[in-house]
C-alpha cells in the first residue's frame, strides 16, 4: 500500500509539474515562431536597409502607379474613339517602337553617364507628356493622331529610361543584395499594376478619363525628389567611370553586342524569353475585349482583371525576393511552361471569377520567368557592360512588342480575342520546348560566368 501511495504521489507530482513545462514549451515555440517571422521579414526586405535603394524604391512607387493609371486611361480612350482591336494594337506598337529602335543606344548612354542624372531627365520628360495629354482632354480637342504622337514620345523616353533604371539597381545595393533588390524593384511595378488599373477603372466610371492623366503627371514629383536626395557618395559601382572613353557610341554598342552573341546563357535568355513574351504577353490588346465582348463586365471589370494580373505579379515578386536564390534555367523554363498552360485555360473560360483567378496565375508566372531572366543577366554580365546587356534584353523583351501588338490585334480583329490569345500561347509553348533543348550549354556557361 505504501508503495502504491508513493507511486500515486509521484504521478500526481508529475502531473502538477507538466503544466509549467507545457507553458514553457509554448513560450519557447512562440519565441521561435517570432524569431522565424522576423528572419523572413529581414530576408524579404534586406535590400531596403540601404538608404539609397529605400529612397529610390519608395519614390518610384507613386510614379509607377500613376503610369499604370494612365495606361488604363489610354487604352479605354482609344477603345471609345475607335472600338477597334486593330487601333489598340497600333497605339501599343507606336509606344513600343522606339524601344525597339533606340534602347540599344540607351544602354550605351547608361554605361557612359550618371544614371541618376539620366533618370532625372527621363522622368521629367514623362511628366511633361502626361500634362500634354491632360491639356488635350480638358480642352476637348484630343484626336486619334494626338494619341499616336504622345505614345511615340513616351516610347522615346522609355528607350533611355528602362535600361538605365534596370542597370541602376546594382549601384544602389551592390552585388550582395542584388537578387533581393531586383525582386523588390519588380514589386513596386506590380503593386502599381494592382492598384492602378482598379483605381483607373473606378475613376473612369465616376469622373471620366481626364483625371487619370492629371494624376499621372503629379505622380512624377515624388520620384524626382527621391532621385535628387540620393547620396551619390554611397553608390556602389558607377560603371560609367570605367568605360573606355575613346570608344564612340557605335564601338561601345558593338562591344556589348559581341559579348551577348558569345555568351550562351545571355543568348538563351534573350531569345527564348523574348520570343515567349512576344507571342504570349500582349494582354493590353485583348484584355479590354475580353472584359467587354466575352465576359460583359465593362470598364470596372476590366480594371479588376488588370488588377488581378498585378496581384499575381506582386506575389511573384515577393516570392522571388524572399527566396533570394540564384536562378536556374530549369526553373525559368518551368515557369514559362506553367504560364502557357494558364493562358490557354484563360482563353477558353467565360466565367468571370475563374478568369480573375487564372489571369492572376498568368501574372504570377510571367513575372517569375521575366525576373529570373533579368537576374541571370545581372549575374552574368560584368559591371562595365551591364547597361548594354540590359538594353539588349529590353529590346528583346519590350522592344519586340510592336510586332506582338500588331499580330495579336490582327488576330483578334479577324478571329476574336479568345482564339488570338490561344494561338499566342501555343507559339510560346513551342519556344519553351526549344529552350529546354538549348539549356544544357547555357547552364554550364552560367556556372563559369557568375560574378558573385
Amino acid at each position: 500500500m505504501m508503495g502504491e501511495n508513493a507511486s500515486l504521489s509521484t504521478n500526481q507530482d508529475s502531473g502538477r509539474e507538466s503544466v509549467p513545462e507545457k507553458s514553457q514549451q509554448r513560450e519557447r515555440l512562440a519565441s521561435t515562431t517570432s524569431r522565424n517571422s522576423e528572419k523572413v521579414q529581414v530576408r524579404t526586405f534586406s535590400s531596403l536597409r540601404q538608404h539609397n535603394f529605400r529612397l529610390f524604391w519608395s519614390g518610384q512607387l507613386l510614379s509607377l502607379m500613376g503610369s499604370s493609371i494612365q495606361s488604363i486611361g489610354q487604352i479605354w480612350l482609344v477603345l471609345n474613339l475607335t472600338h477597334s482591336g486593330w487601333q489598340l494594337g497600333v497605339v501599343g506598337a507606336l509606344q513600343a517602337l522606339p524601344v525597339l529602335l533606340f534602347t540599344l543606344f540607351g544602354g550605351v548612354f547608361a554605361d557612359r553617364w550618371s544614371k541618376r542624372r539620366i533618370l532625372l531627365l527621363t522622368q521629367s520628360a514623362a511628366m511633361v507628356q502626361a500634362f500634354l495629354f491632360w491639356l488635350l482632354l480638358i480642352t476637348s480637342s484630343v484626336q486619334l493622331w494626338h494619341i499616336y504622337v504622345l505614345a511615340l514620345l513616351l516610347g522615346f523616353t522609355n528607350s533611355l529610361d528602362r535600361p538605365t533604371r534596370q542597370a541602376f539597381v546594382v549601384e544602389l545595393v551592390g552585388r550582395t543584395d542584388l537578387t533581393n533588390a531586383i525582386g523588390l524593384n519588380s514589386s513596386i511595378a506590380n503593386l502599381a499594376r494592382i492598384m492602378g488599373p482598379a483605381l483607373g477603372g473606378l475613376i473612369i466610371a465616376v469622373t471620366g478619363i481626364t483625371t487619370l492623366f492629371l494624376l499621372n503627371a503629379l505622380s512624377f514629383l515624388p520620384v524626382l525628389v527621391s532621385l535628387a536626395l540620393i547620396r551619390r557618395h554611397e553608390l556602389h559601382a558607377q560603371t560609367f567611370q570605367h568605360l573606355n572613353i575613346r570608344q564612340n557610341a557605335w564601338q561601345s554598342l558593338r562591344e556589348g553586342m559581341a559579348y551577348v552573341w558569345n555568351t550562351p546563357a545571355v543568348m538563351l535568355v534573350i531569345v527564348v524569353v523574348g520570343l515567349g513574351l512576344l507571342f504570349g504577353s500582349n494582354f493590353g490588346v485583348v484584355l479590354p475585349l475580353f472584359a467587354t465582348d466575352l465576359l460583359h463586365v465593362g470598364s470596372a471589370g476590366f480594371g479588376l482583371l488588370s488588377a488581378a494580373l498585378g496581384i499575381g505579379s506582386l506575389l511573384s515578386a515577393f516570392w522571388l525576393a524572399w527566396g533570394n536564390q540564384q536562378p536556374t534555367m530549369r526553373r525559368l523554363l518551368m515557369s514559362m511552361l506553367l504560364f502557357c498552360v494558364l493562358e490557354v485555360i484563360f482563353a477558353a473560360t467565360r466565367i468571370y471569377l475563374l478568369s480573375f483567378v487564372l489571369i492572376a496565375g498568368v501574372g504570377f508566372t510571367e513575372t517569375a520567368f521575366a525576373e529570373l531572366a533579368f537576374t541571370v543577366l545581372q549575374m552574368v554580365a560584368p559591371d562595365h557592360l551591364r547597361g548594354r546587356v540590359i538594353s539588349v534584353c529590353i529590346v528583346s523583351f519590350d522592344g519586340s512588342l510592336p510586332l506582338g501588338y500588331l499580330l495579336l490585334g490582327w488576330l483578334s480583329e479577324h478571329y476574336g480575342p479568345s482564339l488570338a490569345l490561344f494561338i499566342g500561347a501555343l507559339l510560346t509553348l513551342l519556344i519553351v520546348g526549344i529552350g529546354w533543348i538549348w539549356r544544357i550549354s547555357a547552364e554550364k556557361n552560367m556556372v563559369d560566368s557568375t560574378h558573385f
